[in-house]
């Protein structure tokens, strides 16, 4: 496997529902354009604290352009408001 730089995935459990925005299915999602996704796995549901964007060779961080190696299931458009902005405990 080559050697590609990814970064650690930041998510908050139990923000699936916030803001009121509606979710859309994964396959519906936009080339080019920042999305909020959220992730389904053993944990539960989790949304990205960060903008992401499809590109041809997969999912990465909207703002530095890194890799993010992840299997979103929902996405919607990134508002700024959705930007959490207290961190989690250590």
């Amino acid at each position: 496997m080559a050697a590609a730089k990814m970064i650690q995935i930041k998510a908050l459990q139990g923000s699936f529902f916030h803001s009121g925005a509606m979710w859309n299915p994964i396959a519906s999602a936009p080339y080019g354009r920042n999305l909020e996704l959220a992730v389904i796995d053993d944990d539960g549901l989790h949304t990205l604290v960060f903008p992401c964007e499809k590109g041809k060779e997969g999912w990465k961080d909207a703002a530095t352009g890194a890799r993010v190696d992840i299997r979103p299931t929902h996405w919607r458009h990134w508002k700024p408001e959705h930007k959490q902005t207290n961190s989690l405990p250590a």
